[in-house]
């Protein structure tokens, strides 16, 4: 069950100790990697004086990344065999077990790279520095005779109720592997799950799964929308797991509007901070099976104490039983409610163990200085407000002593402001071209109208200090930009340049601090000047894509300091026996792939 390495590193580490080390040297000192993760920022490509293409890149990468077409570009980021460049890698140089081999000879490969000259020896070493740095993704499922035939795990029809392909992948391998983990973990009588804990638990697809055979888990699903454990309940009637209520309803008094005793005696759905369902009520009683609780509830932090005592075990039943054995699972974890799942191991004698698979990094809060704000100017002024902009989280990242006190030339601890974050959720190794293609085209879009913005007087020009290079641990660098959010338009506003501008100013004439201005804009910039506009910085559009490529490729490394910081915290913890980390989905499927285990001593 456990994996042979507590951490999913690539070939040629070691030991973890000397990986985090290095990871953590790499991340504040490498000043290209800090520019490239946090300190640059698209909406900034076009207003910068000097331009943030030249300024950013040396000019052998430039001139070489120029002369190749984009496809082949994102080849040699992201799969190209660097084997033929071992020379330039020297002792940066990783094995690359599964990635792409080049279609050229020895001697071919010795000359140049696809009929032109080598890439510059410090982007093959920067390529490979991320590649060694960024965790390991691979996923060998234990698939079965029928599933291997089928190329995938599959869930019974009525248990995928409401899924979709990716969402049937992520539910029938994690709901695997908590059930392997329950009995790799039921090896002390003191650590016999009784109960599955779903934080953040939404339409309980996960819960679902487990309560109904072959796992039979008893669930607890934990979710702060009332609208949402609706919606669970709903399909678990679809699923037959659980019998529709009838009720019993006076007609004409129902269709007049008044409700019936009978109605207000038995509510269709409620759902409050008690268990709203029970196995004897909920499922087929003719079959093993097992159970699921509903809570509403609010996650501020890992704190189950007032919930366990509401917790119902059906196999102790009778006074002075032993409290419930809970194990802390959830798929795919917004921001904080991670690391509450986490904690939740420390502060609960009840939780034995955890398994938490994160996403959406940049709805983390930040524990080290002042948290980072995407769009500054949308905050009205607010004494609260500002006080709190200037207060540190505990709940944030990171939460390892290890990384909050590391020491290194601007001060310490590892800080990762929000545009890293926000970087370190895509997942450009799964881009087809027509996903790139659409990618560099909103980019473009949305840099050329701030351009617009710009030049119009509707917002100011960006600073000219040396803002991008200062490291994105050490400084809010997006608390510098005046921006304009425009959010999602159209598809017809991506044919064109002049119809994307039409589109986002006929929706921001409402804007609050901007509408004025951008309402006169509209009216005084015609067809003809957008068109200028796009004739004049089409060339410039393979810049910014390069840039926009190099930016989700660094974002892997970001995304392991993040889940290594994770681990080293359940590490650092007296009572966590064991912690690992290891991949339980596709990353094709699902990039967001990584398992966060902790067992309590």
């Amino acid at each position: 069950m456990r994996p042979s390495r507590s951490l999913p590193l690539s070939p040629g580490w070691a030991d973890e100790e000397f990986y985090i080390e290095s990871l953590l040297h790499f991340v504040t000192t490498n000043e290209l990697f800090q520019k490239l993760c946090g300190g640059v920022h698209i909406l900034d490509f076009f207003t910068r004086d000097p331009d943030l293409y030249s300024a950013l890149l040396p000019e052998d990468w430039r001139t070489w990344l120029q002369s190749h077409e984009l496809p082949d570009i994102l080849d040699l980021l992201l799969r190209e065999n660097m084997n033929q460049f071992r020379k330039q890698c020297d002792d940066h140089y990783i094995p690359d077990e599964g990635r792409m081999s080049s279609s050229k000879s020895s001697s071919e490969r010795l000359g140049g790279w696809r009929g032109t000259e080598r890439p510059p020896e410090s982007l093959v070493k920067y390529i490979c520095d991320v590649r060694r740095y960024s965790l390991e993704r691979g996923f060998k499922p234990p698939l079965t005779t029928n599933e291997i035939k089928c190329g995938q795990a599959k869930l019974p029809q009525h248990v995928a109720v409401g899924m979709k392909p990716k969402k049937i992948h992520e539910v029938a391998h994690f709901v695997r592997y908590i059930d392997d983990l329950t009995s790799y973990n039921a090896s002390s009588p003191d650590h016999h799950i009784s109960h599955i804990v779903d934080f953040g638990s939404g339409q309980n697809y996960l819960g679902r799964a487990l309560a109904t055979p072959p796992c039979c888990k008893d669930v607890v699903a934990i979710e702060s929308k009332q609208h949402n454990i609706e919606g669970a309940r709903a399909m678990d009637v679809s699923a037959k797991l659980t019998i529709k209520k009838k009720i019993m309803r006076n007609k004409k008094a129902f269709r007049a509007g008044e409700a019936s005793a009978c109605d207000a005696a038995s509510p269709l759905i409620h759902v409050t901070s008690n268990a709203v369902g029970h196995s004897n009520a909920m499922f087929d009683l003719n079959e093993r099976h097992g159970s699921i609780e509903y809570f509403e509830k609010v996650l501020q932090d890992g704190d189950l104490s007032a919930l366990v005592p509401c917790i119902r075990d059906r196999r102790h039943t009778v006074e002075g039983s032993r409290e419930p054995q809970l194990m802390v699972v959830s798929l795919h974890s917004c921001g904080n409610l991670l690391h509450h799942g986490l904690r939740s191991l420390i502060l609960n004698p009840s939780v034995k163990a955890v398994a938490m698979v994160g996403c959406c990094y940049n709805l983390m809060t930040e524990r080290l200085g002042p948290a980072t704000y995407k769009i500054p100017s949308l905050r009205l002024p607010n004494e609260r407000l500002d006080t709190s902009a200037t207060a540190c989280d505990p709940h944030g990242y990171p939460m390892s002593e290890r990384v909050a006190t590391y020491k290194h030339r601007y001060g310490e601890g590892v800080r990762l402001n929000i545009t890293a974050r926000m970087m370190a959720v895509q997942a450009p190794s799964n881009w087809t071209t027509q996903d790139s293609e659409g990618f560099f085209t909103r980019h473009f879009f949305r840099a050329l109208l701030q351009r617009i913005f710009v030049d119009h007087g509707v917002l100011g020009k960006p600073s000219t200090d040396a803002e991008s290079a200062v490291p994105s641990n050490t400084s809010n660098l997006d608390g510098a930009r005046e921006t304009i959010i425009i959010g999602s338009l159209r598809k017809s506003c991506y044919i064109s340049f002049t119809a994307y501008v039409r589109g986002a100013l006929s929706k921001l004439r409402n804007d609050p601090f901007h509408g004025e201005a951008i309402a006169k804009l509209d009216s005084e910039l015609s067809d003809e000047a957008i068109d200028d506009y796009a004739d004049a910085y089409k060339d410039r559009r393979k810049e910014l894509s390069i840039v926009w490529s190099l930016m989700a490729f660094s974002a892997s490394v970001v995304e392991s300091a993040i889940v290594v910081d994770r681990w080293l915290y359940l590490k650092e913890q007296q009572e966590v026996s064991d912690c690992w980390v290891e991949a339980v989905f596709d990353y094709e499927q699902s990039p967001r792939n990584l398992v966060i285990v902790g067992i309590k001593t």
